[in-house]
């Protein structure tokens, strides 16, 4: 019996259907399925496929479901049924999580953890945000927003390769292997960051350097983004769960006790050196 691969892909954004605890791997992958009409096992594309994916409450689908996203999210391809297909570019998963109500809720393995290139905590709207949004939602005299899109599939992708342009200093590779060594070293962390969390931070590091309009990046850069993208990668010892000490907390401790450079990047026209023979600070940097 032969199997026809089904090349559709939906343009739009997309989400997994119905995030609960009842969802199955193929309901998220794809699954081959029997055409009657044409007597052939015709494989259909899930959620996946599509280059935008939002996971609500990713926390309420079981552990061997949320597996299914690690190759998605790693290799940017599906393996199903012994073939592997590659998904559309760019591929984008954004998840949330309730923090508060933990009832029917699996925790995420730390392997699927390590996928994300950031965790950030919401929290509540300040007074005027929140008294904005009623004004805006009475201001349009209807439930849904107007949504407008504001970038191309290929601008996206344009944004990613330019962030190789912004230049980072050896120092501050340097700074960032030493705070992700400082999560494998603490006392208060039992696992700490894997080599893909200085990746993430080194990208996201470069990415604020451009949007502040700079093509170099200092240890600013760094310090602003190492709790985003660190604290959702390391595991706490049995004793800090125990007195709710957030991991958030561990890694601003590590930030403000690891030492940064000081040197000023070559791209923004300095020296390696102060003209008194010490360094000289970035612009930013904190001292």
């Amino acid at each position: 019996m032969r199997t026809r691969i089904s090349t559709r892909c939906p343009a739009v954004p997309t989400r997994a259907p119905g995030v609960t605890p009842d969802l199955l791997p193929s309901d998220v992958t794809g699954a081959p399925f029997y055409d009657r009409r044409s007597g052939e096992m015709v494989f259909r594309p899930g959620p996946l496929f599509t280059r935008f994916l939002l996971a609500d409450e990713i926390n309420r689908t079981p552990p061997k479901t949320q597996a299914a996203l690690l190759e998605a999210m790693a290799e940017g391809q599906v393996s199903v049924d012994g073939a592997t297909r590659r998904l559309p570019q760019p591929f984008v998963v954004i998840a949330t999580a309730n923090p508060i109500e933990y009832e029917g809720t699996y925790s995420l393995p730390e392997a699927q953890l390590d996928r994300f290139l950031l965790r950030v905590r919401m929290g509540y709207l300040s007074t005027g945000l929140e008294a904005s949004m009623l004004r805006a939602r009475l201001d349009r005299a209807t439930p849904e927003p107007d949504l407008e899109t504001v970038s191309s599939p290929a601008e996206l992708l344009a944004m990613r390769a330019a962030l190789e342009r912004v230049e980072v200093d050896g120092d501050l590779v340097d700074y960032v292997v030493a705070l992700v060594h400082a999560t494998r070293n603490d006392a208060q962390i039992q696992v700490g960051a894997s080599p893909r969390g200085g990746l993430a931070l080194v990208q996201l590091a470069r990415a604020r350097a451009m949007l502040e309009g700079r093509d170099y990046l200092t240890p600013e850069d760094v310090k602003a983004l190492a709790v985003p993208a660190l604290a959702h990668r390391i595991t706490l010892t049995p004793e800090l769960w125990v007195r709710q000490v957030e991991a958030d907390e561990v890694l601003a401790r590590l930030v403000a006790t690891v030492p940064a450079p000081r040197t000023l990047p070559r791209a923004a026209g300095g020296s390696q050196s102060g003209p008194q023979g010490g360094p000289v600070d970035a612009p930013g940097a904190a001292r």
